[in-house]
């Protein structure tokens, strides 16, 4: 008799078998090769936070933390590939550039970071019997059947297999009969085992409720961000028509009213309201070029936001370094978020630091538009309610990203601003 390999009971029985086999090598790879892993990160991220105090911890504690997120990462993708079991990472992005103090207590502020921390002694212990028991449940069967086929007579007297006492061969039968059950018992559970494990390694590393609803919390507040800022920019786009262009066009046409009267009468005199009008005109139509320009400049539109920001560059009254390298455009609310908070951030360095430099790179790695603008002015900018650094801060928020400021006093000052975004 034959059978299906795909189908049938053969086939079913065959495949369960693997998966019995496959499920104990993983479960003892685990348990052999991450115990070690999760004693080391456990010891070293003590130590190196316990350093804190004494300086050594704020350079130490960046690259253990670090080491921690990698191997957390590593088991987030054993997860997946051997259980099935997704554990997204949740850590907050962090200036690559940023000095160790700023690392140090970034990555201490994130609950990703506790959350590795209090996995690793749950992983030495608890993680290590749930992943060891597969092996152990599939392998421990093979002593009983040993045992049956005369082990029994070297083990020494009082040895026990299970709860069979060995001390001949009724009890050696006695112990190829556990076997044999734990056999049978392995041969539908093992595979079970192991999930266990890695919904263990989910429920300790997974994000808890406590940071989703943090997470709504910040995403309600960043969409109401979203739309005051959109009724703002309304609002002055109106107060700039009325004040501006509209005013220069109602002057007009009281000029050109009065050119009608006096085209007979005073020729002289119309000629200079006409030449008057015509200055009108050309300043009203700047005036509109501006307004158009502030709600989605032409350059962003039609070159990208690189070009956009060398336009930028190109019209400040100090010497600018721009290197822009992207290989494709973001989505056109990204790049117009980026353009405003370059243009703003462009504002504070020529008005308020004094720089007579700037320098600005521009690029996209690992899935984030990133943005440094750095000046050599007298430093002291901080993110404070009400400061234009905080509406930057919310302007990135929107769209999921973060501003880090490192200014200190005497400077300089360097702003780095991270989007998620693709490039097309």
């Amino acid at each position: 008799m034959t059978y299906d390999t795909k189908s049938g009971t053969g086939g079913d029985q065959r495949t369960r078998a693997r998966g019995m086999g496959l499920a104990a090598v993983r479960g003892l790879a685990l348990a052999l090769v991450s115990l070690p892993g999760a004693v080391l990160c456990f010891v070293l991220s003590l130590v190196s936070i316990a350093l804190i105090p004494i300086g050594v911890g704020i350079v130490t504690t960046p690259w253990v933390l670090t080491g921690v997120r990698a191997f957390a990462d590593w088991r987030r993708v054993l997860a997946a590939e051997w259980g099935g079991v997704r554990i997204p990472p949740a850590y907050r992005p962090l200036p690559k550039d940023a000095n160790p103090w700023a690392r140090t207590f970034g990555m201490l502020g994130d609950p990703a970071t506790w959350r590795d921390l209090r996995w690793l002694p749950v992983d030495m212990t608890a993680g290590f019997v749930t992943a060891l028991l597969p092996a152990v449940l599939l392998f421990y069967p093979l002593e009983g059947f040993a045992i049956a086929a005369g082990l029994w007579r070297v083990l020494p007297d009082g040895y026990w297999y299970g709860f069979v006492p060995v001390t001949g061969q009724a009890s050696a039968l006695g112990a190829a009969a556990l076997g044999l059950g734990l056999l049978f018992v392995a041969h539908f559970y093992t595979p079970r085992l192991l999930q266990v494990h890695f919904q263990l390694t989910r429920a300790v590393l997974g994000a808890g409720q406590g940071e989703l609803a943090e997470r709504v919390r910040v995403l309600t507040e960043t969409r109401q961000d979203a739309v005051d800022t959109s009724a703002a920019e309304l609002r002055r786009i109106e107060r700039d028509l009325h004040d501006g262009a509209q005013a220069r066009l109602v002057a007009m046409g009281m000029d050109l009213g009065t050119i009608e009267m006096l085209v007979d009468k005073d020729p002289e005199k119309a000629k200079q309201l006409v030449a008057q009008a015509r200055r009108s005109s050309a300043d009203a139509l700047d005036e509109l070029r501006d307004l158009v320009r502030g709600i989605h400049p032409p350059v962003l539109a039609e070159r990208g936001l690189g070009d956009a920001v060398r336009a930028l560059a190109l019209r400040l009254p100090v010497t600018s370094e721009v290197n822009v390298e992207l290989s494709g455009r973001a989505e056109a609310p990204v790049e117009s978020a980026a353009y405003f908070a370059v243009s703003e951030v462009l504002t504070n360095a020529v008005k308020h630091a004094d720089a007579d430099r700037i320098w600005i790179d521009v690029h996209h790695t690992e899935g984030r538009l990133r943005i440094t603008v750095t000046d050599n002015g007298r430093g002291g900018a901080v993110i404070g309610t009400g400061s234009g650094l905080a509406g930057i801060e919310r302007r990135l928020g929107t769209f999921d990203g973060v501003l880090a400021v490192s200014s200190p006093a005497g400077g300089p000052t360097m702003v780095t601003m991270e989007i998620p975004c693709a490039l097309s």
